[in-house]
């Protein structure tokens, strides 16, 4: 591997892999094998300039370093197995996703009796940070692989932080998101309150925007989604809501915490599926929360 222009590899180009491989794209000088399941997301990478992989294992071969951008951990977990059985020893495989925790540490364990380093980085904020290659991403890796992955990681995100050794990126994003779907959850209940007290959405973001209850969820998924009543079907729903709570309600467990909040954001996104919702960006719970009887 060449220490100034290391090969890469790209596997995952949805929602947020697919800007975010972009960005990657444009700004690495060397190249970048990128390979999703789905045509139409590979091409339009490739139309970026990526070099296009027929399979995992393709990409495995020819990248130093790989990024996946995927669903969870059982993906994660695949994926891995297939680059262990095809990449070279010394390989650095690192994860954007966002999966359990144990998920993290076992992958990394795996990877290494292949001699194949891992590090989970997973990735926060919107589908236009990702676009605009100003997401926050929450590393955890070791001390001497940290350093050479977070330039790399700058082509991404604005923000790259070492939260700790492998694991402790997804321990900080499953609470970052955690936070993020209870403040939904509770924005929802008092928007419902205040409408039907009078007080018009915008006007209640406006004014609790100005004291101590304002908040980056008020903002942004207050304002720009429950305001307007706006969420669009290709967005983050509550199905992927549900599964990382349930990481989080998991990990709380482990640590010997009743994660009572949590455990009760689970239940409305639960219900907001149950009631036909899940297809919807995930503040459409303030629709479950709204709905009268």
């Amino acid at each position: 591997m060449s220490d100034s222009i290391p090969t890469l590899g790209f596997i995952g180009l949805g929602v947020m892999g697919g800007p975010m491989s972009r960005n990657v794209v444009r700004k690495h000088a060397g190249r970048v094998h990128a390979f999703d399941m789905s045509e139409t997301a590979l091409q339009e990478t490739v139309d970026a300039g990526a070099v296009p992989a027929a399979s995992v294992d393709e990409v495995a071969k020819h990248a130093d370093i790989i990024f996946l951008s995927l669903p969870g951990g059982r993906q994660v977990a695949a994926v891995c197995a297939d680059i262990a059985a095809g990449a070279r020893p010394g390989t650095i495989v690192v994860d954007l996703s966002t999966t359990g925790v144990a998920d993290a540490r076992q992958v990394a364990a795996r990877l290494a009796e292949a001699g194949i380093r891992f590090a989970d980085a997973p990735v926060a904020r919107t589908r236009q940070a990702a676009q605009d290659g100003t997401l926050s991403i929450m590393v955890g890796a070791g001390e001497d692989l940290f350093p050479r992955i977070a330039p790399l990681l700058g082509y991404m995100g604005s923000d790259v932080t070492h939260c700790g050794d492998v694991g402790c990126g997804q321990v900080v994003k499953l609470i970052n998101n955690t936070l993020l779907f209870e403040n939904v959850a509770a924005i929802a209940e008092m928007m419902v309150v205040a409408e039907r007290a009078g007080v018009a959405p915008a006007k209640l973001v406006e004014a609790v925007g100005l004291g101590s209850g304002d908040s980056f969820a008020l903002q942004n998924h207050g304002m720009k989604a429950m305001v307007p009543r706006a969420f669009p079907e290709k967005a983050f729903p509550s199905p992927y809501v549900l599964k990382d709570l349930g990481y989080a309600i998991e990990l709380a467990g482990e640590m010997g915490v009743e994660p009572r909040m949590a455990n009760r954001a689970a239940e409305y996104y639960k219900a907001a599926v149950d009631r036909g919702l899940g297809d919807k960006y995930f503040p459409a719970i303030i629709e479950l929360i709204g709905r009268k009887g």
